[in-house]
Order: structure tokens, then sequence, then C-alpha cells
């Protein structure tokens, strides 16, 4: 997605789908996990809560993570609608998951911030309809202890199976559709990322 006509995408941004009171984000999972997940609306207790999880909200992202839900336990592309407040959360208590020398005092003061953070962040090149990378980054966020718990536990407002949608978009992108294979894309606009969010000081 572009700013609008002539106007460059920022080197990084955070691009979702949202509204006033949550976030739509990816993950994909085996079918035994995924389909308790969507048909409840909320992570099965086989969902290990003790482990860092990681959301997307880039659709296109997810699709290149998982292959348009074609890899190995990944077959089930769930859409993960989150309270907003708890992204926010999430984002306010995050550190960058690699060093970088002008946010970090130091690598030592790194690595204490991302032992002790409850999440992560990630800025990973964003996909176009061929899954090609794009000059532009977009958000992965890695969500540990606290944060994975609120994540499957709190934050979650609904769960829904969206592997059908992303087999048809890349059936359509497959046999040279691309304009019928964008319009069905989730509308993703930019996330007023609230102050702090690691890697995104030193950019407009």
């Amino acid at each position: 997605m572009s700013t609008g006509p002539g106007i460059p995408e920022p080197a990084r941004r955070i691009r979702a789908r949202h509204t006033a009171h949550t976030v739509t984000v990816y993950q994909a999972y085996a079918p035994a996990l995924g389909v308790p997940a969507a048909r409840d609306g909320r992570f099965p207790t086989a969902w290990k809560r003790g482990r860092m999880t990681w959301i997307k909200p880039s659709f296109l992202w997810m699709m290149y993570r998982c292959g348009w839900g074609t890899k190995d336990s990944q077959e089930t592309v769930l859409a993960v609608e989150i309270d907003r407040a708890g992204f926010d959360w999430a984002l306010g208590h995050a550190c960058l998951s690699h060093y970088d020398a002008e946010e970090h005092a130091d690598r030592t003061a790194w690595q204490w911030q991302l032992k002790t953070s409850p999440a992560r962040v990630q800025w990973d090149p964003e996909r176009d309809l061929h899954l090609s990378a794009l000059p532009h980054r977009s958000l992965q966020l890695g969500l540990a202890g606290e944060a994975a718990r609120r994540y499957a536990d709190e934050w979650t407002v609904a769960i829904s199976d969206v592997t059908p949608l992303a087999h048809e978009i890349h059936g359509l992108v497959r046999s040279g559709r691309t304009e019928e294979a964008a319009a069905l894309l989730p509308e993703e606009d930019p996330y007023p990322a609230p102050g702090g969010t690691p890697g995104l000081s030193r950019v407009s």
C-alpha cells in the first residue's frame, strides 16, 4: 500500500487492519490447533503460553512466511483480532530483536533489555503479491511471558480462519489475475504506533 500518489512509503511503518478498538494480526498453525482456535474464537489449552509467539499485522508478510498456507504445520491461517490497548502495551514494552547502536547505549544494555522485555520488535521487508521483498519494512511482534499469556487469554477478541482467502488470492496470482487478487487483500492502513515503539524513533 502506498501513502498516496507520488508519496513513497517510509522505511518502517506499522500497516494493519484496525478499528478504534482492535487490531488484526495474522498467524499460521497446524490444523489441530488452528481449526479449534477459529471455531471457538479463542486459543485452546494446547496453545503453549510459555513460548514466544510472533504476530504479523501484514497479511502478505504472513503469506510469505507460511507459503500461502502450504508449509508444514502452517496450513491454517488465522486472522486474530486483538484489543488495541493490548497491542499498544506490547509495543510500549518491547525491545528490538537485534542490536542497534543508535537505539541502545551498548550491546550489554540491549542484551539486558532483550532478556527482560516481554515483547520484541522486528522489522522485515514488506512483500508484494508475488512475495518479493519491497524496499520498506513491516512489523513482526514477538510476544513472550506476560505478553504471550495476555495475548491468548485477555487481548484476543475474535479469531477467523482465513485459509480459504489465502488460497483464493494465491490461485489468482498464479493465473496472472493480479488485479483481482489485489482487490481481495485485507485493507491495511498506517497504524499510529505509540511513542517509543522500537525502531521508529529515527523514521518519519
